[in-house]
């Protein structure tokens, strides 16, 4: 809580306590000053509320920068090894082409040899 939004109450509040005394002894002028003193203490208030918000705003903001970077390493984590694994199967398989391929022409030459 803003120390705005504590004064802002207390002007706000013995503002109406002048302007009720006002009003009971009939005097306009402390009723004009205490319908002031309200009218001050609730600008005030509001002028810490709006503080208040912005604050938390703020707060809330760099709470949720803060989840995104820490987080970002995870999504990079995940998209690398989405990528990686299709290529690693690749991989393998072209190395089993590979392989079949040089057993068949070991075969042939065999074959030739033996004919």
């Amino acid at each position: 809580m803003d120390k705005d939004r504590i004064a802002g109450s207390t002007k706000d509040f013995a503002g109406k306590v002048e302007s009720t005394l006002g009003d009971i002894a009939g005097d306009a002028k402390t009723q004009t000053a205490g319908r002031a003193g309200e009218a001050a203490g609730t600008v005030q208030n509001l002028y810490g509320q709006a503080k208040d918000a912005t604050r938390d705003a703020t707060d809330a903001a760099a709470s949720y920068a803060k989840d995104a970077y820490a987080n970002s390493g995870d999504a990079f984590r995940d998209g690398s090894q989405a990528i990686a694994k299709p290529v690693q199967e690749k991989a393998g398989t072209k190395l089993q082409h590979q392989a079949c391929f040089s057993v068949s022409l070991r075969w042939r030459c065999v074959c030739r040899k033996l004919a």
